[in-house]
């Protein structure tokens, strides 16, 4: 059975953000789940999730989490699973509060973090992850950057007859 990813956030707010990885996964038809888990607020929703990750066939949890973006770091902890931090930009400061939050997590708890709002670049670092032991969808990986790389070839041959 395929591993599944799941993309955990800590808040409602966050969605939009959430959807931008949702898309990618559904563009690559691999299984996820969704789910709104706070590492401050349902801290023992957290870690029941958590520790029982990899005997519910995930194989990559992406965490989306703004202002202290504990919910990576929570999550790191008590899995072995790869973990995928995903800052979210605040009003106060930009979402700095949260990449730094992600991205300083001691020796040994590694978490995986991205740009500030870029949970697409997420989905599709999960998607590399659980393509070293599924070749149908690195084949799909591989497929999609050929069709990137023919896109921007495209559009340099289209400029070069323009003659800017």
């Amino acid at each position: 059975m395929n591993k599944k990813i799941a993309i955990i956030t800590g808040s409602k707010s966050d969605l939009p953000v959430v959807q931008k990885a949702v898309d990618v996964l559904k563009a690559f038809d691999v299984n996820h789940e969704v789910h709104i888990i706070s590492a401050h607020r349902t801290p023992e929703q957290a870690r029941n999730f958590a520790i029982n990750a990899r005997q519910n066939n995930f194989g990559v949890i992406i965490a989306i989490a703004g202002k202290a973006a504990h919910l990576a770091g929570v999550i790191a902890s008590y899995t072995r699973l790869p973990v995928i931090g995903v800052p979210v930009k605040s009003d106060d400061l930009g979402g700095m509060d949260a990449l730094l939050s992600t991205v300083q997590m001691p020796s040994g708890i590694p978490v995986a973090a991205v740009a500030i709002n870029g949970a697409a670049n997420a989905a599709y670092l999960a998607l590399r992850i659980l393509a070293l032991n599924n070749e149908e969808l690195a084949n799909k990986i591989e497929a999609h950057a050929k069709k990137m790389t023919d896109e921007i070839l495209e559009q340099d041959n289209k400029l070069q007859h323009e003659h800017l």
